[in-house]
């Protein structure tokens, strides 16, 4: 009732003049000052940095916990904002590496007892920490190369600002917050002139509602909106049936409205109700036909432009129609049974998914059409080959129990008392549809979904790959289409089985046995290419070692195209030359390469990563390495003889 936090009255009851000086945040605070190798209290600049780590690790961990991860958007960009302050700080106090997540154990040893979620999460939350950190010192050293530089112009120039333009170039580039930008350059004595931030940014925003304006949406926009004020609302019975009898309500063609269509003209139809699925929640809209006694229009996709108006695009095959005139509507039922099996089959992969990886998974997108599914989701790295069997797995296994898919309209209060999963950026109304299946998912949907899991037959990853940051994507097929997949799967694996001259279970460890009998004869090989280079063929290459100004040089072209072998060939000469500098080329399929190896005794005087860049020009490429030995390629082989000469310039 007064204000008093946990962390004031903490403070009143222990007797200090400040919330981080209570048992609440000292023992965060000073694992960082140890960490940081600061002594708080000793700095009042330190102490503000270490002030900031404690608080903003207690916010960071508790966010991150409950299920929030950093994002461009919402609560996700509260919580980066709070993290890449803390790391910021962080770099303020000398570090370098990424430390900021190693304090949610210290966090978690003091406040886990009351807060048991904490330890139930404790390694995801570090996981998600420590890939944010990472991502942003990799930003902030891409960025701030280019803000130094800036700054450090502007100070000899006598200047007290950085530019706009360049606070929201770091921006809009690097991904760098105006209030970042501001704290360092404040750092220096520095102002951002933040009007003219302002306007950049106005200015970008315009360039996207012109671009917008100028692809013509905007009008189409404007009609759709018309017909909908003037005819009123589609009535959707495509849950109960595929079929119905409906009337026109409008026609578009190009964009426009019109009385009547013909055979031949792509066509919009809107009418006073319809069985067709209008595209929305990720299921793509269905397929069918319209007709009437005197023709048809073949249906290629229905969309919902505006909430509460369907419009079919189609093409009319025969006849023609009017505006106003009685139609028959059929889905097509090739479509939208596979679309079912892949909606549903959608709902259990999410399930799944936050049963295996954990409670953090949000969906983040998802599509749905008759030919698969593409579900993405939150999370913070790729899925092991492990986790991804055993998502399928468990997929699977609610298929088998067959539960039944129930669909319930009720109030948005009674769907969020029964624990119906929401998606966060989705509209809902004071009544909502609930699509259950059996006791494993409960989710928000307007979608099209069977009437039992087992109807699905079957389910298949057919992929895992990232989206975004700490966005996954999985993509799999159902029911015929995850049937002829394994078994497209079992006749390759099959075909690799008689190549072999082995059974199924034999492939792996045979093909395992072939490829380190490969290893074993390229290796062979090279030596046996090194051999012939050496000498075996009768070359006597030593006799061509020059001694420049008191160095020993050999440089010469070896018919060796393995970039391995020319490698140990080079150590053999170098071996048998000791002191001095070798220089290699060979040529192949129209390339060269280069080789040079000083010895350890001449390197502070000539470093073979500048001599090999240098002579690399001359053939067309580019090159470096290490003092002792760096190498280069090249596309002009025909040059080589003008290396053989640059070289000797060099020395």
């Amino acid at each position: 009732d007064t204000g008093m936090g946990l962390e004031r009255l903490a403070a009143v009851l222990q007797k200090k003049k400040s919330n981080y000086d209570t048992d609440l945040f000292q023992p965060i605070l000073q694992y960082f000052a140890k960490r940081t190798g600061k002594v708080y209290g000793a700095n009042p600049n330190d102490d503000v940095s270490l002030r900031v780590l404690s608080d903003h690790l207690r916010a960071a961990g508790f966010l991150v916990g409950d299920g929030v991860q950093p994002s461009n958007e919402g609560r996700g960009y509260v919580l980066r904002r709070i993290m890449r302050r803390a790391i910021r700080h962080g770099k303020i106090l000398g570090m370098k590496e990424p430390f900021f997540h190693e304090g949610i154990g210290i966090l978690v040893r003091e406040m886990g007892g009351a807060y048991p979620d904490l330890k139930k999460n404790q390694s995801f939350i570090e996981k998600v920490v420590k890939t944010e950190e990472e991502r942003f010192l990799e930003t902030l050293e891409n960025g701030l190369g280019v803000l130094e530089e800036k700054m450090d112009r502007a100070i000899k120039q006598g200047r007290k600002e950085v530019s706009g333009e360049l606070a929201f170039r770091l921006y809009d580039t690097f991904g760098f917050p105006l209030d970042l930008t501001q704290l360092i350059a404040e750092e220096r004595g520095l102002i951002v002139d933040q009007s003219e931030f302002d306007r950049k940014m106005d200015e970008q925003k315009k360039r996207a509602r012109a671009a917008w304006k100028g692809s013509g949406q905007e009008k189409v926009g404007e009609i759709y909106r018309q017909i909908f004020n003037e005819k009123g609302k589609t009535k959707f019975v495509g849950y109960e049936a595929l079929v119905a009898d409906s009337k026109i309500t409008a026609l578009l063609v190009e964009g426009q409205v019109a009385k009547e269509v013909n055979v031949g003209q792509s066509v919009e139809v809107c009418l006073d109700q319809t069985p067709f699925y209008g595209e929305s929640g990720g299921q793509m809209g269905d397929s069918g036909i319209i007709s009437s006694s005197s023709g048809k229009i073949q249906i290629e996709d229905t969309q919902k432009p505006v909430d509460g108006l369907w419009v079919h695009h189609g093409k009319v095959l025969s006849g023609s129609f009017k505006a106003g005139e009685k139609v028959h509507t059929e889905v097509s039922s090739a479509t939208r049974r596979p679309t079912m099996l892949n909606h549903t089959g959608t709902h259990i992969l999410h399930a799944a998914l936050r049963e295996i990886l954990g409670d953090h998974v949000k969906q983040a997108g998802s599509l749905v059409d008759a030919e698969r599914l593409r579900f993405d989701f939150s999370h913070f790295e790729a899925l092991t080959p492990e986790q991804i069997q055993k998502i399928e797995t468990r997929v699977n296994e609610v298929i088998q129990a067959n539960y039944p898919v129930t669909k319930e309209e009720m109030s948005l209060e009674q769907a969020q008392k029964k624990g119906a999963l929401a998606f966060f950026g989705e509209k809902y109304g004071d009544r909502v549809r609930v699509v259950t299946v059996g006791p494993y998912s409960m989710e928000f949907c307007g979608g099209t979904h069977l009437n039992a899991s087992g109807e699905i037959g079957l389910f298949k990853i057919t992929s895992e790959s990232s989206v975004a940051s700490g966005v996954r994507r999985i993509e799999a097929i159902t029911g015929m289409a995850a049937f002829k997949a394994f078994q497209e799967q079992e006749r390759t694996l099959k075909q690799l089985a008689d190549t072999l001259k082995a059974t199924p279970l034999e492939v792996s460890d045979r093909v395992k046995k072939m490829n380190d009998r490969m290893k074993a004869l390229e290796q062979e090989i090279s030596k046996l290419k090194t051999k012939v280079a050496s000498g075996g063929a009768g070359a006597d290459y030593m006799s061509q070692v020059k001694e420049i100004n008191g160095v020993k040089l050999l440089a010469f072209e070896a018919e060796i195209d393995d970039p391995k072998a020319l490698r140990d060939f080079s150590d053999q000469v170098k071996n048998r030359l000791g002191s001095g500098i070798v220089v290699l080329a060979s040529k192949s399929d129209g390339k060269v390469s280069l080789l040079v190896t000083v010895s350890k005794d001449l390197t502070s005087k000539y470093q073979a990563g500048k001599i090999v860049g240098e002579l690399a020009q001359i053939v067309g490429g580019k090159g470096g390495g290490r003092p002792d030995m760096a190498q280069a390629g090249g596309n002009q082989p025909e040059k080589i003889s003008e290396v053989f000469k640059r070289i000797t310039e060099l020395l």
